[in-house]
């Protein structure tokens, strides 16, 4: 069995991790607890945690040695909180493409909720609604920044209102997950609220 990989030697205590190496080593977990766990060796339970030994371990059997400091300090310092731990498992707070039941209770949400897009999926939107695609939700931001932060990692972002109030009243359920992001199955088109501009975008 490969042993869970310690410090280099001559790190200092107290040293943060490179910045660069905290961004790899955040992807690389988000990719192995979110949507190939098999990749690397991984069996998640039937809601998405792996013990965190075993997860070190493979990720050194692999080629990708973490240590535990990395992994504690992914965790505590990402700033949309991506992954959850509880004793000494882990797992990805939201966002998955594999089956897992993350157990969340249903919640009633704010008035409005956001998501942030990009004007070339517009015109999709305004006739199919938002589609949880390969995910098994749609997810949704309590605030405009937040959801503008969304929508720029694919370009310059639209931020589209949710009445989320009258789909809940409307009989649709939704979640939030440890990390503060609002999931549910779809949003039609009818509660969808493009800004002002945003038809001229698409």
């Amino acid at each position: 069995m490969t042993d869970i990989p310690r410090e280099p030697p001559g790190d200092r205590a107290g040293l943060l991790p490179d910045d660069r190496r905290t961004v790899k080593v955040s992807k690389y977990l988000s990719k192995h607890l979110r949507h190939q766990p098999e990749r690397i060796g991984l069996a998640l339970d039937p809601h998405g945690w792996v013990d965190i030994d075993v997860l070190l371990r493979a990720s050194a059997a692999h080629r990708f040695p973490i240590t535990r400091a990395e992994l504690d300090h992914v965790v505590a310092t990402n700033d949309k909180r991506r992954f959850a731990v509880e004793g000494g498992r882990i797992r990805a707070s939201q966002g998955h493409t594999v089956a897992v039941d993350l157990g969340l209770a249903s919640a009633e949400p704010p008035t409005y909720l956001y998501h942030g897009t990009v004007a070339r999926s517009l015109d999709a939107i305004r006739a199919e609604g938002l589609r949880p695609m390969d995910r098994h939700h749609v997810h949704l931001s309590p605030d405009r920044e937040t959801a503008a932060k969304v929508g720029a990692r694919r370009g310059r972002a639209v931020v589209l209102s949710v009445d989320a109030g009258a789909m809940h009243r409307a009989g649709h359920v939704f979640h939030v997950s440890a990390n503060g992001v609002w999931l549910t199955e779809a949003v039609p088109p009818q509660y969808l609220r493009l800004p002002t501009g945003a038809a001229r975008l698409g």
